[in-house]
């Protein structure tokens, strides 16, 4: 039986989806910027939801909707949107993000912050499990697909917020320049002071702007967190 992961301010029940609650999503939850007052926001890939419900406690966008192509996924992170206190603004559409985005743009909607924890892994190692693969590997939704999607629907001073392993920042950064998206902020987080950077947050937007670049190292020792990750999520975890 696998447990529901309750945060502060709500639960995400997690046994339908393949990618369970990890640290990258809650980063991006929590570290995606809010300041400019999205009014309509994007999660690409929800799974479960938690990074738009994450975004729903930060936020008073009256639309932010989800997109996940996975059924399973899709039906999870519904019944994890109805049972929040923001189920009045959080939606979810079964598709994938490439006919979502194709018909978005066709009706000429534009979303102000889009985020997303893309699958990164790329082919040798998929699985026999169907919706695990669609949640891991790039082959579901690739790099480029993203970004073409993301450049045909995000507002003109729209925000374009994700996570990727830091190995693959360069590649990444490349492409969305392809589609006249610029970094304008890069977080890249270690597990500790030991380790090796693992993953990069990255903002982009249609402006290029002096790059703002910091560094976020999670903890000291096993289970005990710095500052900096205590400050970035203390109103999500529940022990924090």
């Amino acid at each position: 039986m696998i447990q529901p992961f309750k945060f502060k301010e709500f639960t995400v029940e997690q046994d339908k989806v393949a990618m369970k609650i990890g640290t990258d999503g809650v980063l991006l939850g929590a570290w995606c910027t809010v300041d400019k007052y999205p009014d309509t926001i994007l999660d690409v890939g929800a799974g479960s939801g938690v990074v738009a419900l994450m975004i729903a406690q930060r936020s008073d966008a009256m639309t932010i909707d989800a997109v996940e192509v996975d059924e399973k996924a899709y039906e999870q992170a519904v019944e994890n949107f109805e049972k929040s206190d923001w189920g009045d603004r959080l939606y979810c559409y079964n598709a994938t993000f490439q006919e979502f985005a194709d018909e978005i743009a066709a009706e000429e909607e534009r979303y102000d912050l889009i985020v997303s924890n893309p699958p990164f892994y790329t082919d040798n190692f998929e699985s026999e499990d169907v919706s695990r693969n669609k949640a891991r590997f790039t082959s579901s939704l690739s790099f480029q697909e993203l970004l073409v999607g993301v450049s045909k629907i995000l507002s003109e001073n729209g925000i374009f917020s994700t996570i990727i392993p830091f190995k693959e920042e360069m590649n990444f950064i490349n492409i969305a320049k392809e589609h006249h998206l610029f970094l304008n902020k890069v977080c890249r987080v270690q597990g500790n002071t030991n380790s090796e950077v693992k993953r990069s947050l990255l903002a982009f937007s249609f402006q290029e702007t002096e790059l703002e670049e910091t560094h976020l190292i999670i903890e000291i020792a096993r289970h005990q967190y710095t500052e900096d990750y205590i400050k970035l999520t203390k109103d999500f975890y529940l022990k924090m």
